[in-house]
């Protein structure tokens, strides 16, 4: 079991990399024209099934790696290397440019529950990065304590993808699509640093001599 700071550093960055906030302006964009019911449901299919996901891979994540015979260290290196790309598509602000596209493609039309599912929770939030960054925490300790603290802040997480989902329309009346593109920017800043210590972590195990 970790301490108190180190368990606050993991909710911090898997915030960061989820990034609820940043992801409003998608919220936005597949419930208009929904009513407030209706993205409050919407909300917590999203929420709920980012929990699922990511309690999945906190439980077997590891033995599945075991099973493909994929070292942590290795699985590291592999995790930074995508959280940074991640990171420099919210620098560029261009995380969500296909989306739109699609939905323009689409001929727009009332969003239904399944986008809650696919892109919001998959592969948005709850996507490759997140998963990695879960998996690779869940390695920093052992024992059930360890375990149920970081399911905690898995559910915790869930919630601000659910409350995301409830000050959309607040926050795009009143940050607009600027405050918003900022505040993406920054956090794809926190990520590309998280990414680097991922990688410097993972290098330093495949290599014990670099330590």
């Amino acid at each position: 079991m970790l301490d108190f700071t180190e368990y606050t550093k993991i909710f911090i960055s898997l915030f960061a990399i989820l990034d609820p906030i940043g992801i409003i302006p998608v919220i936005i964009l597949f419930t208009s024209g929904m009513t407030a019911p209706k993205r409050a449901q919407v909300g917590r299919i999203a929420s709920m099934a980012v929990c699922a996901i990511l309690l999945v891979a906190l439980l077997i994540g590891q033995p599945l790696l075991a099973f493909f015979g994929i070292s942590i260290s290795s699985f590291r290196v592999a995790g930074g290397i995508l959280l940074m790309l991640m990171a420099f598509k919210m620098l560029n602000g261009n995380l969500y440019t296909s989306i739109e596209a699609d939905n323009d493609g689409a001929g727009g039309g009332e969003t239904s529950s399944i986008h809650a599912i696919v892109p919001l929770s998959i592969p948005l939030l709850a996507g490759p990065g997140s998963i990695s960054a879960v998996i690779l925490e869940a390695h920093k300790a052992h024992g059930i304590e360890h375990y149920l603290i970081m399911s905690l802040e898995i559910m915790l997480l869930s919630v601000t993808v659910w409350l995301a989902f409830l000050i959309a329309p607040w926050v795009a009346q009143r940050l607009g699509k600027i405050g918003i593109d900022v505040f993406t920017r920054l956090m794809g800043l926190v990520l590309a640093a998280i990414s680097v210590e991922f990688i410097a972590g993972g290098i330093r195990g495949l290599f014990p001599p670099l330590g």
